[in-house]
């Protein structure tokens, strides 16, 4: 047994072609069974999308939509001749809890993981004509319930299943705690008010009233053996709605579903809808959920409306015989069951589903359903699912909605209230109507601010809104109007964006200009506000623009912004534009055009690129040169060659000692810091120091002295001793001359300017060159001579050179000079030479002897000789040595000519071994005789024995040959 899908939900051909606005809002479709009942229906509850059927044979059905093959037949425990036939079923929304009642009033639990009903024996003869379940939901038991019966009490119990089966008394906790005065209690519900954990909220319904509790629950005893409601239905009284009507016995109370995007299934204290259908009409209104007082009850009803029969569409006409047979009611009491959707009510007509919007109570559905003689059980909602099932005694329908809400933001904004209204608009097109409608309702109630930011997302006409703001001199709102209709156009509206834009610094512009008039007079605003708060204002205003500056700089025609701002005289809004599009040319040209040097170097702090810095460096050098060189010595990526003119500006025109001299300084930074070899910059600083009025030098010879123990010369020799003779650096010339190596000019220069110290320190520096070194001595002491008053001084003089002899300075002394004067010197110079000739004869003694031992030598050679055994052999073929001509060595190695010859050709250069060749040749064919054969066999022999080849240079010349060549076996080499 199962549900057929395919017949279950009927669907008209074509119908999905439809537009989605087109189809009717709700739709009854018949639901048929796949297996045959051979029952009445007499009862049913659908919950989580669980199907319960109670027939009047005592089966229950429960029926899994979610897998309808899967059902369980369940059967009382007891025969429907002994409980009487099923009354009314009641399932809580998890589905996991059913409580069953009969005709007899016997009742019976079924949890959803059993298949047997257990009897409720101390619920015997209640007759249960409602439940209000907990509303934590629990699934392993139902915690504590309200049950409302017949007789107009009102029970707490607490059904907990038990492995077995129950406890002996059947409930954990049973207890009556109200009792209504005026009929059968036919609805009750309970709730739970947000961020109050121990407050509920319980509707108890009667066929003529309504009750409202707000309470908190008392604190359950050990076990469960204390009642929860008992406190509050004791300690609070109860706000009551009387329908001023006499019963009615088809009253009921229903709750609209958990809404679909609420973020828990549980009755979380979320505004739901309530119905209570009495003899008047159908009542319904929010579940409000503040203030959580008595209050509340009042404003539950306060703002309820009810739905009369006289609103609903009349029913069809029937003959008066025909409702005879098919036993139909009267039209006046043909209402006998309602529910609640989202945002509808479905009534049950007679034999018609209606459903009736409950905002502006408009019919959106009037559907005839049952057939003549069926008899409706109810309507009743899933409240979990957000499903709607019609039960007869004899068929199932289900209540399909088709996007119940789209009609809901029109009926909103009907009643002005535009914010429900946009949040459930959902096309394009609602959600503009929307706006321009609360945008218009907005200027009507002259709160033109919140009107100027809807109508910007609206598509409004934009001259209509913009000349309204502006009839109304309104600037502020066309502002707001304005920044929010750029914010709406695409990138691609460039020509759009651009004259917004435009529009809008015009708009800033006289807005900021007239707070300053405003502050500047002491006025008051028409708004009426005080100078203090004007200032207020103008603070805002500014940092508004300045965000709509940097948000939409991108949309801003350069030249025009300028413009209009300069026009304004706005210096700051003016500043503030140019440094947010990097304009900062324009910055620094404005701040150095006014000489405000402090913000110009404020904003060259911020910059990067060098450019600016070269273009702006010769004013600030020249107006703040010590900030500039800080800033510059921060930079890296600046090019200092690009910044002399400026440098060379600022010296020429600032008279300042060495050590204050920014140029200088910064100059100092690049070679030392920088370590620049630009000889551009190594120059100008030459050309700084040299030109300096100051007579001190020291400067620039320690930049000399640095050059040269760095051992480079980044400088332009040439040019530095040009500036230096031009300013008459004298030691500076010397040192430039001495690093040229024209040592003989530097003498000469310093002994002109009578520096006779300088000119001995550069008189030693040729040290590798002493006949130089001596001429520069000369000419040193040349000088000292001509300017001494006295021969002791320049005989003391003499001694700083040992190259000086007193010979050398005899010349230099005047004519008339007396001998005595220094006799000793030459008597020691006299000495001296004497022990040198002395010296250089003992080294000719040693001479003629080493030649006379040479002669002995060479003498001896003709009579030397070696002894060579019988049995040696030669060193390189290994044959006996004496069996053809060979070669003894004083080493005792001994080789075969030939062998000899060709290891000498093989391994001698090529010159060489052609030579050898030739004349081996030559003797060995005889084309020589007599002494030329001697001699070219001499010659021979010269070339070939000059030298053993296993122990002399030749050896080591064969270093890079390995010790076993290819042709060896290596083998023998093996360890």
């Amino acid at each position: 047994m199962a549900l057929d899908p395919a017949s279950g939900f009927v669907a008209a051909i074509g119908l999905s072609t439809l537009d989605p606005d087109s189809l009717p809002v709700f739709n009854v479709e018949r639901v048929q069974l796949q297996f045959p009942i051979s029952s009445d229906f007499v009862a049913a509850q659908v919950a989580n999308n669980v199907l319960i059927l109670a027939l009047s044979s005592g089966r229950i059905l429960r029926i899994d939509l979610d897998n309808p093959a899967d059902i369980d037949d369940i059967d009382l425990p007891k025969k429907v001749s002994e409980v009487g036939v099923i009354r009314s079923l009641f399932l809580d929304p998890t589905a996991s809890h059913l409580v069953i009642s009969t005709t007899s009033a016997e009742n019976f639990y079924l949890h959803s993981q059993s298949r047997h009903p257990r009897p409720l024996s101390r619920l015997k003869g209640v007759s249960i004509e409602c439940i209000a379940w907990n509303p934590l939901l629990p699934t392993a038991s139902t915690r504590e319930i309200l049950l409302g019966t017949s007789d107009g009490n009102v029970y707490e119990l607490f059904l907990e299943p038990v492995s077995g089966g129950f406890r002996r008394d059947d409930l954990k906790h049973f207890k009556a705690v109200y009792k209504v005065p005026d009929g059968p209690v036919t609805g009750l519900w309970i709730d739970a008010l947000a961020g109050k954990p121990d407050l509920r909220r319980v509707l108890v319904a009667t066929p003529s009233t309504l009750l409202h509790f707000v309470g908190k629950l008392g604190r359950p005893g050990h076990d469960g053996g204390s009642s929860l409601f008992t406190h509050l239905f004791e300690a609070e009284a109860p706000v009551v709605h009387d329908s001023k009507s006499s019963g009615f016995p088809r009253s009921s109370l229903v709750i609209s579903p958990q809404p679909p995007d609420s973020p828990t299934l549980d009755n979380d204290g979320s505004e739901r809808t309530f119905a209570w259908l009495s003899l008047p009409g159908v009542r319904h209104g929010k579940l409000l959920v503040s203030p959580t007082t008595l209050e509340l009850g009042s404003k539950v009803f306060a703002e309820s409306k009810l739905l009369t029969k006289s609103q609903l569409p009349p029913p069809p006409e029937v003959p008066s015989n025909h409702r005879r047979r098919s036993g139909q009611q009267p039209a006046q009491d043909s209402i006998s069951s309602i529910a609640l959707t989202q945002w509808h009510m479905l009534i049950l007509v007679a034999d018609r589903v209606v459903a009736v919007n409950r905002l502006d109570n408009k019919v959106v559905l009037d559907q005839s359903v049952l057939e003549p003689g069926q008899r409706a059980l109810g309507l009743i909602t899933d409240q979990r699912k957000n499903t709607f099932w019609l039960f007869t005694n004899k068929e199932i329908f289900e209540v399909v909605s088709n996007d119940e809400d789209r009609d809901v933001w029109r009926i909103m904004l009907q009643s002005n209230n535009f914010e429900a209204a946009l949040r459930y608009a959902k096309s394009t097109s609602q959600k503009d109507a929307v706006a321009t409608a609360s945008g218009d309702f907005l200027v009507g109630q002259r709160q033109f601010l919140k009107a100027a930011a809807i109508f910007g997302k609206s598509s409004k006409p934009f001259e209509q809104v913009a000349l309204t703001f502006i009839d109304e001199d309104e600037p502020d709102a066309l502002r707001k109007y304005l920044v929010t209709k750029l914010s709406t156009y695409k990138k691609s509206s460039t020509m759009q964006r651009v004259m917004l834009a435009s529009w809008l610094v015009e708009v800033f512009m006289s807005k900021l200009n007239s707070l300053d008039d405003t502050i500047t007079t002491k006025a008051e605003l028409a708004e009426h506000l005080s100078p203090e708060e004007t200032r207020d204002q103008l603070s805002s205003i500014r940092l508004e623009y300045q965000d709509f500056i940097t948000r939409y700089k991108g949309d801003l025609d350069r030249k025009t912004a300028y413009d209009i701002i300069s026009s304004h005289g706005r210096e700051e809004e003016l500043l503030f534009f140019a440094s947010a599009i990097n304009d900062y040319n324009y910055v620094l040209a404005y701040w150095v055009q006014r000489e405000r040097w402090p913000e110009t170097l404020n904003v060259l702090k911020k910059q990067t690129d060098p450019e600016i810095f070269y273009k702006y460096s010769s004013a600030l050098m020249s107006n703040a040169a010590v900030e500039l060189v800080d800033i510059l010595t921060r930079q890296s990526n600046i090019n200092p060659r690009n910044l002399i003119p400026a440098l060379l500006n600022y010296n020429r025109n600032t008279r300042v000692p060495l050590s204050q001299n920014q140029a200088i300084r910064y100059l100092n930074f690049v070679i030392n810091q920088l370590h620049s070899d630009d000889a551009a910059v190594h120059n100008t600083l030459i050309s700084i120091y040299a030109s300096h009025p100051s007579r001190d030098e020291s400067a620039l010879l320690s930049y000399f002295d640095a050059q040269s123990v760095l051992h480079r010369q980044s400088y332009d020799a040439d040019f530095a001793l040009r500036l230096c003779i031009q300013y008459k650096r004298v030691q500076s010339c010397v040192h430039i001359y001495s690093s040229m190596g024209q040592y003989l000019q530097a003498v000469e220069l310093a002994l002109k300017h009578d520096e006779v110290d300088l000119a001995s320190i550069v008189a030693d520096r040729p040290e590798d060159n002493s006949p130089l070194r001596k001429k520069l001595w000369l000419a040193v002491a040349k000088k000292v001579i001509s300017q001494s008053d006295g021969i002791k001084t320049a005989i003391d003089f003499l001694k700083r050179c040992e190259l000086l002899k007193i010979e050398d300075l005899i010349p230099f002394f005047p004519d008339f000079v007396v001998i005595d004067d220094f006799k000793e010197e030459i008597c020691a110079a006299l000495e001296e030479y004497s022990r040198h000739i002395d010296s250089l004869k003992q080294e000719m003694d040693e001479s003629a002897q080493t030649a006379s031992n040479i002669k002995v030598d060479i003498a001896t050679l003709d009579h030397r000789y070696a002894i060579v055994e019988p049995g040696e052999r030669c060193y390189i073929c290994q044959y006996p040595l004496l069996s053809r001509q060979f070669f003894v060595f004083p080493c005792q190695h001994a080789f075969h000519s030939d062998c000899l010859g060709q290891k000498i050709v093989k391994q001698a250069g090529p010159a060489k071994s052609r030579r050898i060749r030739e004349l081996q040749s030559e003797v060995s064919r005889g084309i020589s005789i007599g002494k030329k054969r001697e001699k070219a066999i001499a010659e021979l022999d010269a070339l070939i024995a000059s030298s053993c080849i296993l122990c002399s240079d030749f050896a080591v010349k064969l270093i890079d040959e390995p010790f076993v060549l290819p042709s060896d076996d290596r083998s023998e080499w093996a360890l």
